[in-house]
């Protein structure tokens, strides 16, 4: 998985209005990127619609927010939909971030072990350098997580 101080790889994959959309394009902002595993599950979905209610505070700190599955264009389009999700989704079926993150690792589920996504959010600076990597985040209080530390970091910068 990557680390803190590492630059950030750059990907490209298409949101649910099938744009591309580049980490390269959000340059000059901090990004909150978070990957997760399927949309429309229940932890999946308390974690959008936790982004979703802090989005106004982290457009307010000039903060993107992006979230990565594999799932599908059109289940994003739908999950955003029923969902009211301000944010950005991207499709990534062919785990071309989810991989290059290191977010795709094994899984133990009731004594099976399979590979999948694994719940991780990374701070971006405005400069594509990793300031923070949260693995195996709590879908209730990520979102909440990332926007004190992000509120804190900009009091320190103030």
């Amino acid at each position: 998985m990557l680390e803190k101080g590492m630059k950030a790889p750059d990907f490209s994959l298409p949101d649910k209005d099938g744009n591309t959309v580049r980490l390269s394009d959000l340059a000059g902002r901090k990004v909150v990127l978070y990957f997760y595993p399927k949309d429309n599950t229940p932890g999946c979905t308390r974690q959008a619609c936790a982004f979703a209610g802090a989005y106004e505070q982290f457009k307010t700190l000039n903060c993107a927010v992006v979230g990565i599955s594999r799932d599908s264009v059109a289940s994003h389009v739908k999950f955003s939909e029923k969902y009211s999700l301000p944010f950005i989704l991207l499709s990534d079926p062919e785990l071309q971030a989810i991989k290059a993150y290191g977010v795709w690792q094994e899984k133990k589920n009731y004594g099976k072990t399979t590979m999948g996504v694994v719940r991780t959010t990374f701070v971006i600076d405005e400069n594509g350098v990793i300031e923070t990597v949260m693995p195996k985040v709590k879908p209730d209080t990520n979102a909440a997580e990332i926007l004190k530390a992000l509120q804190e970091g900009a009091e320190d910068r103030a």
